[in-house]
């Protein structure tokens, strides 16, 4: 038997392209919570999600004239269809956003109009933003798989390889023996019990003001700046969530502005002018591919945690 599901088609008022709205929410790859089929902008996008209501399955796909077109499972369906005109930016309001530099004019006359997009779900994006902390991306996306596969749980509908994420009250018995095999190590694996304790607090914080979500979350043990931007970013769709601490983003910014690596205060000085925009700016010069030529060897994976 087929599991029912329910449907849903927009016609977006802002059009945005559904691919560069959802691709930056896959943690790589494999990542098992979200699935992707066929390529361009005809893919069809699958989301392992768990709701206020409960886990859920939700595939998106546009099609040639724009309308997206939505299909969910399981107790948190009409939940996730619910969500997604906040997820693709429809909420978001670019008014008041000015890029008078000429990098950020000719950007924003190629790429039009940038729109920023929510997920809704706190925990969703503090648990792999956690797990990015200070690693390189292979090793954080591995241990992310292996603790969804691990401890999450399969997502309802058709799609035999969609997982939805552990729940809190998954994530608060995990041994640490077994963080370690992912591998996690302890301050990590932490961080993200911590913010699993108070993890119906930390959802009540979509719709309140960027700094008072970055108070409530950067409060926690383990949860800097770094951290609660990337959570801004993907569960609030906060415009004005900027990653300070990042690797690559200072030098990114510097780089399609200036023509040299910045750090983080002098990119700070630069987007200062731009609140409450600060992340847009940012978020548009990734579009265009606006990075530093990257010629040294990838770091690599550490070694001393066992597997």
């Amino acid at each position: 038997m087929t599991e029912p599901s329910l449907t849903q088609t927009w016609w977006l008022a802002h059009p945005v392209p559904l691919g560069r709205m959802l691709l930056g929410r896959r943690r790589g790859a494999g990542d098992p919570t979200y699935r992707l089929e066929g390529v361009g902008d005809r893919a069809r996008h699958w989301r392992g999600l768990r709701t206020p209501d409960g886990p859920a399955a939700l595939v998106l796909h546009q099609d040639r004239d724009g309308l997206v077109h939505g299909e969910a499972w399981g107790p948190g369906a009409r939940w996730a269809l619910d969500s997604v005109p906040r997820l693709l930016g429809q909420l978001d309001d670019p008014s008041g956003f000015v890029p008078d530099h000429p990098v950020l004019a000719e950007a924003a006359r190629v790429v039009g109009e940038v729109r920023l997009g929510g997920g809704g779900l706190v925990m969703e994006a503090m648990v792999p933003a956690i797990i990015e902390q200070k690693v390189t991306g292979q090793e954080a996306f591995a241990g992310f798989r292996r603790l969804v596969r691990r401890y999450g749980e399969r997502a309802p509908g058709p799609h035999e390889t969609l997982f939805v994420q552990p729940a809190p009250e998954t994530l608060r018995q995990v041994p640490s023996w077994e963080w370690l095999r992912m591998p996690v190590d302890p301050a990590r694996s932490r961080a993200v019990v911590t913010a699993a304790r108070v993890a119906d607090s930390l959802e009540r914080t979509i719709g309140l003001p960027g700094e008072e979500v970055e108070r409530r979350l950067t409060s926690l043990p383990g949860i800097g700046v770094w951290t609660a931007a990337e959570v801004r970013q993907r569960a609030h769709g906060d415009p004005d969530a900027v990653s300070f601490g990042d690797y690559h983003i200072a030098k990114d910014v510097g780089w399609a502005i200036e023509g040299r690596p910045w750090d983080d205060d002098e990119m700070a000085a630069f987007l200062e002018r731009f609140r409450p925009h600060r992340g847009r700016v940012v978020a548009l010069l990734g579009i265009i591919g606006a990075r530093r030529p990257r010629r040294g060897p990838r770091m690599a994976p550490r070694v001393h945690l066992p597997r």
